[in-house]
């Protein structure tokens, strides 16, 4: 059956928009605790040494914003939608920041990876292939496009 014509059901519905979760402050005051939480808990690693000695090194735990939004205990598309919001927006903009240049700088210490940092952060290296294909004849592209194409392929 139908609702009636004119109705005022929608009334009854609850509001869908989930409150946000943190004020701008309390949301600058969990970035605080997650990077003191990344700074006092490195991750393990488990080094043997020839004689076979074992012995457990800290390593230093790259900040993330996925990281982050995990100890906050908000998605990811939560904190874009904070990002929006302009009450929020410096705040999120800082906490990017920070965890870029603990990144940034961990990586240049080489005390992380800093060929996947460097990918992360959008700095990895482009080569150029140095060649001009304009200039090439037909006979040549038809000839690299072949090898290309006659390459075994990994599967």
């Amino acid at each position: 059956m139908a609702a009636a014509k004119g109705n005022q059901y929608y009334l009854l519905a609850k509001n869908f928009t989930k409150p946000k979760s943190y004020e701008p402050q309390e949301l600058w005051e969990i970035a605080l605790q997650y990077f003191e939480w990344a700074d006092k808990n490195p991750l393990k690693e488990e080094k043997v040494f020839g004689t076979g000695k074992r012995m457990t090194v800290s390593k230093m735990r790259a900040m993330t914003i996925i990281g982050f939004c995990n100890y906050a205990n908000i998605s990811r598309d939560t904190f874009n939608q904070y990002e929006k919001d302009e009450a929020y927006s410096d705040i999120c903009s800082r906490i990017k920041n920070l965890i870029y240049q603990q990144k940034f700088e961990g990586a240049a210490a080489d005390l992380l990876n800093p060929s996947i940092i460097a990918r992360e952060l959008g700095l990895a290296d482009k080569q150029e292939l140095g060649f001009d294909f304009e200039q090439m004849s037909d006979e040549d592209l038809d000839r690299i496009i072949n090898k290309i194409v006659s390459r075994p392929q990994n599967i």
